[in-house]
């Protein structure tokens, strides 16, 4: 199993009780690089507060081994000729190391936050990915391009704009997803699955990856071509109560989500309807406060991964192995002692190295 991590480095995600941590752009470089050195396969930017291309652009500059991903860029608001240009550009700075992670984000955000029109995200989707295959076919083979699609089409490249061959021609795109129609599009045209961190491992292996199947299937491909790569939500500490600590700020962070009907289907498929339809209630009412108290420890330990620093590896492995390929993973990396001890836990979820301690 690859591990991957997000900066900064050993960040661990507060839920909704605290601001994340955000990093300098100027420290991307130096960060990136301890990344490598701590063992990581990989580095994944997400689109929040920093442009994610601009950030893995600052990274590649460091760094020579590790994959660099967007997990995820936000697709609609940007043409498949604006990603396909700087995705190019990042291959060939990375030496093959970039992955395109795309998502659709909701429809509120696209109308609201990016002023872009609305449309079915899934089928648009699956036109921007083969839009992006033609452009880099034209850009590496030389081939006319001519692209039709019902949302995008492409007939224009003249050599001022051509940016060439490169090295490395091939890069790999994978898709956010929760709902059967993107894990069927993932199955069908993507190389890479990336399951919302609020998927379970039964919904995981029961809802996503049959879809996965079907799309492949579809296309004539083999299910193993696409990577599945997880991000949960983690709980752990050394004592006890850093893990109860720890485990109030999860609880705050499944809350919001199970209120939130995009992702009523993971809680469904456990049976905690109710419990959605309560924590929704709540939401609407704007008292956020009670709603953590909503979520069982049941609820909390299917969801997320609960364990001792100790014990976390194997906790992770146990959950996962068998299902994804990547998983993204941090613990605290704020002194010496803690970046030896992230190393020896990336080894062990990796499948080398001793057990931490």
């Amino acid at each position: 199993m690859k591990v991957e991590t997000a900066l900064p480095l050993g960040k661990v995600d507060p839920g909704l009780r605290a601001p994340a941590a955000r990093l300098e752009l100027a420290e991307v470089p130096e960060a990136a690089r301890q990344v490598e050195e701590l063992g990581y396969d990989g580095l994944v930017t997400t689109e929040t507060k920093d442009d994610p291309f601009l950030v893995l652009g600052l990274a590649a500059t460091t760094t020579h081994r590790i994959s660099l991903t967007t997990a995820v860029a936000i697709a609609f608001p940007r043409s498949p000729m604006v990603t396909a240009l700087t995705a190019w550009s990042l291959q060939r700075l990375s030496r093959g190391r970039f992955i395109l992670g795309l998502g659709t984000q909701v429809k509120g955000h696209i109308e609201r936050r990016y002023s872009v029109p609305w449309a079915p995200p899934t089928q648009r989707l699956r036109e921007y990915i083969l839009a992006l295959r033609s452009i880099w076919d034209c850009w590496q083979y030389d081939r006319p391009l001519n692209f039709q699609g019902e949302f995008y089409r492409f007939s224009l490249m003249v050599p001022l704009f051509n940016p060439g061959p490169i090295e490395h021609p091939y890069i790999p795109v994978h898709v956010a997803a929760i709902n059967r129609h993107n894990c069927r599009l993932a199955g069908e045209v993507c190389d890479g699955l990336r399951p919302h961190p609020i998927t379970t491992r039964k919904y995981i292996a029961e809802v996503m990856l049959p879809e996965v199947e079907r799309g492949a299937r579809r296309a004539g491909r083999s299910p193993a071509e696409v990577e599945v790569c997880v991000s949960p939500l983690i709980v752990s500490g050394a004592t006890d109560q850093e893990l109860s600590q720890r485990a109030e700020d999860v609880r705050a962070r499944i809350a919001f989500y199970a209120s939130t009907r995009t992702y009523s289907p993971v809680f469904e498929l456990h049976g905690w309807g109710e419990m959605v339809s309560e924590l929704h209630r709540l939401s609407r009412a704007g008292r956020w406060e009670e709603m953590p108290r909503h979520i069982s420890d049941e609820v909390l330990e299917t969801i997320a991964v609960v364990a001792k620093y100790d014990d976390i590896a194997a906790a992770v492995r146990q959950r996962y192995g068998d299902l994804a390929q990547r998983v993204e993973f941090s613990l605290p990396a704020a002194t010496e002692e803690e970046r030896q001890r992230l190393a020896r836990v990336v080894a062990q979820i990796k499948g080398a190295g001793a057990p931490a301690r």
